[in-house]
């Protein structure tokens, strides 16, 4: 405290010359300004020139009287203590020093202080900056992965055409030109990829959300955001992947009882994280809406831990293609009905129920027999039939002969109709939490196939044909998928130390589902395959992990066409 009273006094006394000088000019200022006023008044005639010198001489008589007893107090105040010492200079060393005590001591004492105002002020607290700031909530993720393909030594070659190429082509020929023809089924493949994703979610008002999220990927391709490096320095596509509006209704005990959606929205159906009918980066264009029901008092101390049943019901209708010369739009209608059931012991059981119907999506083919069947004299139902996008494995039919070559085909499209029940159940045991172990299985089926109906499209003699994929028989109907799956380790990965392993066994049939959004990764994508996927993941840091698979596919029917995948995952989330 010594030190704190040395430090004020030298301030001070470093003042008094400003404090004197500052004082000096302000009395004067006041005194002109009292004197001009003095002057007006008399101007004016309010006073007369007496009652003014008056004034003038009983103001200067009081302002002695103030200054003398000002000059009183101050000489009392700077009267020196017996323990201290005044000196005209003080060296920057001793300055420094005395900095450094002052400020020791003060540190946690301005501190508090500022904490304190901080409190009352709010600073940095949400309610403290504008509204809409308040709306808005920004996220995203980043991948980096190494994908290597192996394909098996027996393969065959130039049995398994590529037949998005030749409709993208316009043809058998053109496609050929471009060494496009066929799949590749003999060349090891290694790719550096990268996946890029940043969504923004906008509170609109009270239950109201609105939604973007922009992602990396080829825009020909409706399951894959993966972005494939090594393109002499081209920038990436960064396209719109997301965007809708979404309601949510909640009742008293803040239970969520149902959801809107409409735009281009995430999967709306539950899956119980299988790709078996729609792979996971696959969003749906269009409206669907979920009801749930929750049984038992919800909102009670006892229902702590136990969510009890609950019953879930969700339909949506999504466009698919459209065109204004067609009357023919292509659109996929699909409900599900289910079961939540959270259990006392954390452990949970979900069941999903589905339907889903294509419409529209068979090919028509061209029957202008005078001309060979040629493209060029397609209508615009004929070629509107044509998918926009497919992978591999569907039961295809002969749309027209390339005009170039009518040996050869032109365009191809969906033999049959695709009318798919599909059954989901995952249970969730938290018996080691907080390791879990997970089951799951999906089981899909085709009831949309008929073998008659394809015959009486496309069995007329001529150019017309229907076939398998790979030159095999289509005269027996393959309409069955199923998956098994366990996972057991930590629900979240993104912790420091968590882990958590997993593996599959996939058999998928040629016409079970759409192969256009079925898995992209297993056997590189499409239908009409059997395997086994092992993977395991583990966390580096808050929001990193690493992930590593293997997935092993081959083909059901048809030629030999094996191939392995291994991808290794730098994932961050942010």
């Amino acid at each position: 405290m010594r030190n704190k009273k040395q430090l004020m006094a030298l301030a001070l006394s470093g003042l008094i010359g400003m404090a004197h000088a500052g004082e000096k000019e302000e009395l004067l200022k006041l005194r002109n300004t009292t004197t001009n006023l003095i002057k007006q008044l008399v101007k004016q005639g309010v006073i007369t020139d007496k009652m003014a010198d008056e004034m003038i001489k009983q103001a200067e008589v009081e302002a002695e009287q103030q200054v003398a007893q000002s000059k009183a107090a101050n000489a009392a105040k700077e009267a020196v203590p017996a323990d201290e010492v005044r000196v005209a200079y003080v060296p920057d060393f001793v300055k420094d020093e005395i900095r450094q005590q002052v400020r020791g001591e003060l540190r946690e004492e301005v501190l508090g202080d500022v904490m304190q105002k901080a409190k009352q002020e709010h600073w940095g607290v949400a309610d403290a900056l504008p509204e809409w700031t308040r709306k808005f909530k920004l996220s995203g993720d980043l991948r980096l992965r190494e994908q290597s393909e192996y394909m098996a030594a027996d393969n065959t070659r130039f049995a398994y055409e590529n037949f998005q190429a030749i409709n993208d082509r316009g043809g058998t020929t053109a496609a050929a030109a471009n060494s496009e023809q066929f799949v590749n089924v003999n060349k090891d493949r290694h790719r550096l990829r990268e996946r890029l994703r940043l969504g923004i979610d906008v509170n609109v008002a009270e239950g109201l959300d609105a939604g973007i999220r922009l992602a990396t990927g080829n825009i020909k391709n409706p399951t894959s955001t993966n972005q494939t490096l090594g393109n002499t320095g081209d920038r990436y596509d960064f396209r719109l992947d997301r965007a809708f509006l979404k309601y949510d209704l909640k009742d008293d005990n803040k239970f969520n009882w149902l959801t809107l959606a409409g735009g281009r929205i995430a999967n709306p159906f539950f899956t119980g994280g299988s790709e078996l009918v729609w792979d996971e980066d696959l969003s749906f264009e269009g409206a669907a809406a979920t009801v749930r029901h929750r049984f038992g008092n919800s909102g009670s101390l006892g229902a702590i831990g136990n969510s009890g049943p609950t019953i879930f019901a969700t339909a949506g209708a999504f466009p698919l293609q459209e065109t204004a010369l067609s009357t023919k739009d292509k659109w996929l209608f699909g409900g599900q009905a289910g079961l939540d059931w959270g259990f006392a012991n954390q452990d949970n059981l979900k069941i999903g129920v589905g339907y889903f119907d294509y419409r529209n999506t068979q090919a028509r083919p061209n029957t202008e027999v005078n001309f060979q069947y040629a493209c060029n004299t397609n209508n615009a139902d004929n070629s509107f039939s044509k998918p926009d996008y497919m992978q591999l494995g569907n039961t295809l039919a002969t749309i027209c002969r390339d005009t170039a070559n009518p040996n050869f085909i032109g365009l191809v499209g969906l033999a049959s109709d695709y009318n798919i029940v599909n059954i989901n159940a995952a249970y969730d045991m938290a018996l080691f939490s907080p390791v879990h172990l997970k089951l799951s299985a999906d089981v899909a089926k085709n009831i949309g196939f008929s073998l008659r109906d394809i015959k009486s499209r496309y069995g007329n003699p001529g150019y017309l044909s229907w076939f398998a994929n790979g030159n095999d028989n289509p005269n027996k109907a393959r309409t069955t998928a199923w998956q098994v799956r366990a996972d057991l380790g930590w629900t979240k990965v993104d912790v420091p130390g968590n882990w958590s392993v997993f593996t599959m066994y996939k058999y998928l049939e040629r016409d079970a589902v759409f192969d256009a959004y079925t898995d992209s990764d297993f056997h590189l994508g499409g239908t009409n395959v059997k395997g086994w996927v092992i993977g395991g993941n583990y966390g580096l840091m808050k929001n990193v992990w690493l992930s590593g698979r293997w997935l092993s596919g081959d083909v059901i029917d048809g030629p030999r066409y094996g191939v392995d995948v291994l991808q290794l995952d730098v994932n961050t989330r942010f």
